[in-house]
C-alpha cells in the first residue's frame, strides 16, 4: 500500500472514531508508538484491548497520552521502515502486539526506546528476550503462547471428527523461522501420536489460500488448522468461505473467526493480550524499566464452537465437547 493511501485509510478510520493519532497530536503529551503486522479494518477491537490497559494504568489516549499508529499490511519487509518512523518520532515507548518480527525489528533498531510486544512463540527460543522473569535490556511483553497450542487444537478437532484420517495446516513464513519449524514438528508429533497423517501448506499471499482449499479436495483433506499467523488471521472471511464452500471442517486459533462463521477455535484471549500490553506501556511510562517487568504468558484461553456452522455441515458435536467449550454459539 502506497503512502499516500495509507494516510488517507487512517484519516477515514480517525474520522469514524478509530485512531486518534490520524489527526495532530496534542502538545506536551507522552507519545506511544504501536506497530502492527496487520491492517487497521481488523484491528479495531485489538486497538480496544490497548486503550483499555492503557486506561487502567491510568492514561487515556488524547487526554494524558498520544498514540502514533503503523500497520504493515501484511508486508513483513515494512516493518523495519515503519519502527524507524516512529523511532524518528522519538516516541516513548512502542507497542508491538503483532508477533515477534515487528518487535525484532524495533529491537535491532534501538536500545534506548522501552519495546512492549506480544507473540505466540516462545520469546526466549525467537531471540525477543533473553529471559522470562528478567528480559533485560529495553523489551518486555506478552507470551500469548498461540503458536505453541497446535497440538492442543488437533486434539479437539480429532474428538470431533474421530473418524478423520488426512488432516492438512495452513502455515504462514510470517511467524519467522522459530516459530514456522516448531509449530510444525509439533503438529508432526501430534499427528503422529493418533495414527495419522498431516499435510502442511505455506501460505505467503492471499493467492495461495484459495490454491490451498483446492489442493485439499484433490487430496481428499478431512479436516483443516489454520494457524495464528497475522496473514491468515487477516484472511479471516476468505478462510470462512472456502470452508463453507467446500464443507471443509475447520479450526482456528481466535475466536473472532468462530464469531464470524467458523467452526470451532482454540486460543489465548486476543483481547486480554492487547490489554497486558497496553497495561505494560502504562506502567512504563510512569517509570518502570521494562528490563524488570517478567514476560507474561497467558493464563486464558478460549474454546469455542459455532454450532450452526456445526449444523450446516452435517456434525453432531459430542456432548463430550460441549461440556469443554468456554463458548457455544447458537
Amino acid at each position: 500500500m502506497r503512502r499516500r493511501e495509507f494516510i488517507t485509510l487512517l484519516g477515514s478510520a480517525a474520522a469514524a472514531g478509530w485512531p486518534l493519532a490520524a489527526r495532530a497530536q496534542p502538545v506536551g503529551l507522552p507519545v506511544v508508538g504501536y506497530l502492527y503486522p496487520g491492517v487497521p479494518e481488523l484491528s479495531a477491537g485489538l486497538v480496544a484491548a490497548f486503550r483499555k490497559g492503557l486506561s487502567e494504568a491510568g492514561f487515556v489516549e488524547g487526554r494524558n497520552v498520544a498514540v502514533e499508529y503503523r500497520f504493515a499490511y501484511d508486508d513483513a519487509a515494512r516493518l523495519p521502515e515503519l519502527a524507524a518512523e516512529l523511532i524518528r518520532r522519538r516516541v516513548a515507548v512502542i507497542a508491538t502486539p503483532g508477533g515477534s518480527q515487528a518487535a525484532l525489528a524495533v529491537k535491532a533498531l534501538t536500545t534506548t526506546i522501552p519495546i512492549v510486544f506480544s507473540t505466540g512463540i516462545d520469546p526466549v527460543q525467537s531471540g525477543v528476550v533473553s529471559s522470562l522473569n528478567r528480559p533485560g535490556g529495553n523489551i518486555t511483553g506478552i507470551g500469548s503462547m498461540n503458536v505453541e497450542l497446535g497440538a492442543k487444537r488437533l486434539g479437539l478437532l480429532h474428538e470431533l471428527l474421530p473418524t478423520a484420517e488426512r488432516f492438512a495446516a495452513l502455515v504462514s513464513p510470517t511467524a519467522g523461522a522459530a516459530g514456522h519449524e516448531g509449530l510444525v514438528a509439533d503438529l508432526k508429533a501430534a499427528a503422529a501420536a493418533i495414527g495419522r497423517s498431516i499435510d502442511f501448506v505455506v501460505i505467503a499471499t492471499n493467492r495461495e489460500i484459495d490454491t490451498a482449499f483446492a489442493t485439499f479436495m484433490q487430496k481428499r483433506i478431512d479436516a483443516v488448522l489454520v494457524s495464528p499467523f497475522s496473514l491468515l488471521d487477516n484472511r479471516r472471511v476468505q478462510l470462512i468461505t472456502l470452508a463453507a464452500h467446500h464443507r471443509l471442517p475447520t479450526m482456528y486459533a481466535f475466536r473472532d473467526h468462530v464469531e464470524a462463521g467458523g467452526l470451532m477455535s482454540y486460543g489465548s484471549s486476543a483481547a486480554d493480550r492487547d490489554r497486558q500490553v497496553g497495561r505494560y506501556v502504562g506502567r512504563i511510562l510512569k517509570g518502570e524499566k521494562p528490563a524488570d517487568l517478567p514476560v507474561i504468558r497467558a493464563v486464558k484461553f478460549e474454546f469455542v464452537i459455532n454450532l450452526q456452522t456445526a449444523r450446516t455441515l452435517g456434525l453432531t458435536v459430542p456432548a463430550t465437547l460441549l461440556a469443554q467449550a468456554d463458548e457455544v454459539i447458537e
